[in-house]
Parts: C-alpha cells; structure tokens; sequence
C-alpha cells in the first residue's frame, strides 16, 4: 500500500530526530578556512571522496592561495596537483574557468546566491548549495549526494534517483534551517551505519522505521 504523504511526513519528521540525537553537533567533511577554498573543494569532491580531497587541498592552496592567484594557473601544473582526484582534466579546466569568472564579474568575491554560483563552470545546484550552507549559513536547499539518495531510497521516503526530484521532495518535509545540518547528518549515517553494499541493519538506529530493514526482517522469518 502506498504511504501517504503526511505519514511519510511525520515518519521522516521522527528519522531525523532520531539522527539528532546520535549526531547532535554536525560540520562539512570537507576541510576549508574561506568560502572560496569550499567552493573550490566541492568541485573537486565529484566523484571523489572528501578524505582523498582534503589530502590535496593543503598543498593546492598553498600554491594557489586565493581566486586570482588560481585564475593565472596554468592547466599543466593544476592538473599535476589535483591528478588524484580523478577527471583531473576537466576538475582542473573548470577551476580556472571558474576562477577567471569570479575574477571578471565579481571582482574575487564567492557570490551568495544559486544561480549566481550555478553560472560558474564546474558548478551545479549540489555544489552551490553547500558552499552557501556551509561558508554562508544560507539553507537555499538540500544537498543531494550519492549517501542522501541511497538512505532516502532505502527508507522508502523517496523512490527517484533524479538529485533534484530528491531535492525537492525532502525541503517540503524538512524544516529551511534545518536543510543543511540535514544533509551531513545523513551522510554521517550513510557512512557509519547505512554502508552501500553492506548495510548493517541489525546496529541501525532506524531500522524500525525503514522499509529496508523492515523487508529484510519479513523475508529472514519466511
């Protein structure tokens, strides 16, 4: 029987108390110190974990420590620094691009609104929006990354694999100024607990409340 909006409402309501309580101080994983180290750091987080980007962000800064030192890089030498992010190519490419554009039309600053930022290249609505969460406290939406859609699938709270299709389902739900805590307090639990191929239902303090868990039980007693 299909779940009807206002029950999901209050189950997903009760999920993210519950994740609250387990992780009641919660930050971006991404190591950073000014909005346009976060900027540049999410850009290189695509398809990449946060651990392997943190490993190279200390020396790029420290190379190129600010947007205009960045915007004169030459894709040579930015390429060689980032190499081990993966798709360093086009990552170093969009960097640059990037940088030369905030350089141009916004004369070094990070700008703080989406579409602003989503103008940038290299920049879609995931990356903007924790680069205004996170650097600027403004909740604009919910990130919706690889662990948000894999939990929110498996909770049966959503059944899209479509990021903002996601995205806007969960900000009906979740309270605005909740929108960004939201997203790493599910990325916690997707690390810690709800692993991809390797759930452990059995530890999870959500299995009650989840369709996956719940199926699971029901086919280990037929």
């Amino acid at each position: 029987m299909k779940e009807s909006i206002k029950k999901k409402t209050l189950r997903l309501q009760s999920i993210y108390q519950k994740l609250i309580d387990k992780y009641p101080e919660v930050e971006c994983a991404l190591l950073y110190t000014t909005p346009f180290e976060l900027l540049i750091a999410t850009i290189l987080s695509a398809q990449c974990t946060d651990a392997r980007v943190n490993m190279v962000t200390p020396k790029l800064f420290n190379r190129f420590p600010d947007v205009f030192a960045l915007a004169d890089a030459t894709l040579e030498e930015l390429e060689s620094i980032i190499y081990s992010t993966g798709f360093y190519k086009a990552k170093s490419a969009n960097i640059i691009a990037c940088c030369k554009s905030l350089v141009k039309n916004y004369q070094g600053n990070i700008p703080k609104s989406i579409d602003e930022l989503q103008s940038l290249a290299g920049v879609g609505r995931k990356t903007a929006n924790v680069v205004l969460g996170n650097a600027f406290g403004i909740n604009a939406g919910i990130t919706v990354d690889t662990h948000v859609k894999r939990v929110m699938s498996l909770l049966g709270i959503t059944t899209s694999q479509n990021a903002e299709i996601v995205e806007r389902e969960l900000m009906k739900i979740i309270n605005q100024d909740e929108w960004t805590n939201f997203t790493h307090r599910i990325i916690a639990h997707g690390r810690e607990t709800c692993i991809a191929r390797r759930p452990k239902c059995n530890d999870c303090i959500l299995n009650t409340e989840c369709f996956h868990a719940t199926n699971l039980k029901g086919k280990s007693t037929q």
